[in-house]
């Protein structure tokens, strides 16, 4: 625990620096990790993939921010009013995947 408590100001500022793929592989994880324990009658990757591809910049920054403190409430808030939009539904069933329970 101590490791990645000191790990989470490194990953703040790589992904600060660089927002690009750490940033993006940082909200990947908080969105799986969300799916998983939350939605767990999800499939998680294709759950994953249609949320992060309709993500905003800001969204994708400020999930990727939520891997020093875990998912929290607002994590699952996010992910669900992105899971809500017209790409995200269109993602979802263009690969047969459940809906989420919006």
């Amino acid at each position: 625990m101590r490791g990645a408590v000191r790990a989470a100001p490194l990953l703040l500022l790589a992904a600060a620096c660089a927002p690009g793929t750490v940033t993006r592989d940082a909200a990947t994880s908080v969105v799986g990790r969300t799916v998983t324990t939350r939605f767990p009658d999800l499939p998680v990757q294709p759950s994953v993939d249609c949320v992060i591809d309709n993500a905003t910049a800001g969204e994708i920054r400020g999930l990727a921010s939520d891997t020093v403190t875990g998912p929290t409430a607002a994590t699952t808030e996010t992910i669900l009013a992105i899971a809500s939009r017209p790409g995200t539904l269109n993602c979802l069933a263009a690969q047969d995947a459940p809906m989420f329970p919006l």
